[in-house]
C-alpha cells in the first residue's frame, strides 16, 4: 500500500482581509483531494481558520518553523508535495522571501518524487532583475498557473488561469439565472484606506455627484461596505458624504459571518464599484456588475484590468481622476449595461478553473486521502 501523500500549504494571509480568505479557500479545498493537508495559518484571530475552512482532517500549524520541519521530514520519506500560497507577490527581496526560503525544500521534494505547485499567483511589478531571482523557484515548480496573462508572459514556466476568487459565490445555475434578474436594487461602493501601505486620495465633489447621479438614475440604494477591516474609517466617512447605508467590519474576528453578510448584500447588488480587486470579484461572483474605480492618476499596475482581461472582460475600470460627474455616471452606466455578457464570461472562466483543479489533483496524487482525525500543532 502506497504511503499517504502529505500536501503542505500556507493559509496565512492578511487576517483583516476577507479577500485573502476568498483566494486561499478554493486552493486548500483542491489540495485536500490530493492528500492530507498540512496548513500553516500563524497566530490567526478568532474566526479566520473557520472562514478559511481548515480543521477536521487537516494538520494545522501556528509555527512556521514547525511547518517547515514537518515538510522536510515528509520530503525525506518521499511523501511530501507543496503548494505556494496564491495572491500577489511583490518582486522585491522582501516580497520574494517565501520563494527563496522554500528553495531547499522544493529541491528535496522534487528529488524524492513529490510535486511543487504554484497556482493563482500574480506579479506586482515587472522588472527584469526580480524575474532572474525568481528563476530557480520557477524552475523547481512542477505545475504552474499564474493568475493573469501579464504575469504568465513575464515569468513564464506556465500559462495563465482565472483568479481563484472567481470559483466561489453563486452556483453556476444561480449565476446563469442572475443574468436576467431585474430585481437587484443596490449599488456597492468600497474604497481602500490602508494609509500605511498604499494611501489613496479621498474623492472630490465631482466623484460624489457622479456616483449619486448614476445610482438615482438606476433606482439603486447605495451601500458602502468594508471587506478589509482597515477601510472602516473611510467607509464611515463615505456613508456621510453619500447619504448611504453602511455594512462595516469593526473588529477583526468573525470572518465567516462578515463574509456571509457581504455576500448576502452582493446578491442584491446590480453594480459593485471599488479600488479593491477582490471586493468586485466577490460581488461579481454573486451576480453584480464589477467596476474598478481608480481615484489617482495613471494606474501603472493595471491590476483590475489585468485580472478581468484574463477572462475576456475589457472596459471594466474607470480612472476617475479629474473626471466630471456626468462622465463618471455615463461610464458606470456603460459598464453596468454589459453585466449579462460579463456573467456569461464568468461561467466560462469557472470551466477553466475546474480544469486547473483537475490538473492539480492529478499532479498531487492519484489516490484519495483516508479519513483522518484533526490534529493541531501549536508552537
Amino acid at each position: 500500500m502506497a504511503a499517504e501523500r502529505n500536501v503542505f500549504a500556507v493559509g496565512r494571509g492578511q487576517y483583516e482581509n476577507i479577500g485573502d480568505i476568498i483566494l486561499r479557500r478554493p486552493l486548500l479545498d483542491w489540495a485536500r483531494e490530493g492528500g492530507r493537508l498540512h496548513v500553516y495559518v500563524g497566530n490567526s484571530p478568532d474566526g479566520y481558520d473557520e472562514a478559511l475552512g481548515v480543521g477536521d482532517d487537516d494538520v494545522i500549524y501556528r509555527s512556521l518553523p514547525k511547518w517547515y520541519s514537518a515538510l522536510l521530514k515528509s520530503a525525506l520519506k518521499g511523501t511530501a508535495s507543496s503548494i505556494y500560497k496564491p495572491g500577489e507577490i511583490q518582486l522585491t527581496l522582501v516580497g520574494m522571501k517565501e520563494h527563496l526560503v522554500m528553495l531547499p525544500a522544493a529541491a528535496l521534494i522534487r528529488a524524492r518524487g513529490g510535486s511543487v505547485s504554484r497556482i493563482g499567483v500574480g506579479a506586482r511589478n515587472f522588472a527584469p532583475l526580480p524575474r532572474a531571482v525568481m528563476w530557480p523557484s520557477n524552475a523547481l515548480s512542477s505545475y504552474t498557473r499564474w493568475r493573469d496573462d501579464s504575469t504568465a508572459e513575464y515569468l513564464g514556466f506556465g500559462s495563465a488561469m482565472p483568479d481563484l476568487g472567481y470559483a466561489e459565490g453563486l452556483s453556476d445555475a444561480d449565476l446563469a439565472a442572475a443574468i436576467d434578474d431585474t430585481s437587484r436594487d443596490v449599488m456597492v461602493i468600497s474604497l481602500r484606506d490602508d494609509v500605511d501601505v498604499a494611501p489613496r486620495p479621498y474623492p472630490d465633489e465631482e466623484w460624489f455627484a457622479g456616483i449619486t447621479s448614476f445610482a438615482r438614475s438606476q433606482g439603486l440604494e447605495i451601500w458602502v461596505v468594508t471587506q478589509v477591516a482597515v477601510d472602516n474609517d473611510r467607509s464611515r466617512r463615505l456613508v456621510k458624504d453619500l447619504g448611504a447605508n453602511l455594512l462595516e467590519w469593526s473588529e477583526i474576528a468573525d470572518h465567516a459571518a462578515q463574509e456571509a453578510r457581504l455576500r448576502a448584500l452582493y446578491r442584491r447588488t446590480r453594480v459593485a464599484a471599488s479600488d479593491r480587486l477582490h471586493v468586485i470579484i466577490a460581488a461579481f461572483t454573486e451576480g453584480a456588475a464589477p467596476v474598478g474605480l481608480q481615484l489617482y492618476g495613471e494606474d501603472k499596475e493595471q491590476k483590475v484590468v489585468r485580472h478581468f482581461g484574463t477572462i475576456g472582460i475589457d472596459d471594466v475600470a474607470v480612472n476617475t481622476s479629474g473626471m466630471p460627474a456626468a462622465e463618471l455616471a455615463d461610464s458606470l452606466a456603460r459598464i453596468t449595461s454589459k453585466r449579462g455578457d460579463m456573467l456569461r464570461r464568468l461561467l466560462i472562466a469557472r470551466g477553466r478553473l475546474s480544469d486547473v483543479r483537475g490538473e492539480l489533483i492529478a499532479v498531487l496524487s492519484d489516490e484519495p486521502a483516508d479519513t483522518l482525525t484533526a490534529e493541531v500543532v501549536v508552537g
